[in-house]
């Protein structure tokens, strides 16, 4: 990792559609920084992403905006929104539908860092 600050500015940071169903905009994913990656998911209203998992990989859910129902592990289907954080641990499939009135925005963290090659699609 680089040992000096750095700010990275995203405003243009281009958003792009995932295949598990939701958009991406990738505002931290660096091989100079392997130990962490920050993405802002969005996911449009009555969608729910595909069911997957992250090999070697803990992701964070951080709802900013919205409302909708997580499904991660083994835990019962839970409302989620604004303020509230999922906790999903590597290899524990895991999918979020928005039942709200407008889009679902949350930060995704993974630690380490997203890598595509963990993603595993489960449906």
């Amino acid at each position: 990792m680089s040992t000096k600050p750095r700010i990275v500015f995203n405003a243009t940071t281009p958003e792009y559609y995932f295949a598990e169903g939701c958009h991406i905009t990738e505002w931290w994913n660096s091989p100079d920084d392997a130990q962490a990656s920050i993405a802002r998911a969005r996911v449009p209203v009555g969608v729910t992403t595909h069911w997957h998992s992250l090999r070697n990989t803990t992701e964070r859910y951080v709802i900013l905006e919205g409302r909708g129902i997580v499904e991660a592990g083994k835990l019962p289907p839970m409302p989620v929104s604004a303020g509230d954080v999922v906790v999903i641990p590597a290899g524990e499939p895991q999918r979020i539908r928005n039942d709200g009135q407008g889009d679902l925005v949350f930060l995704a963290i993974c630690t380490p860092r997203f890598l595509t090659d963990n993603y595993q699609a489960l449906e």
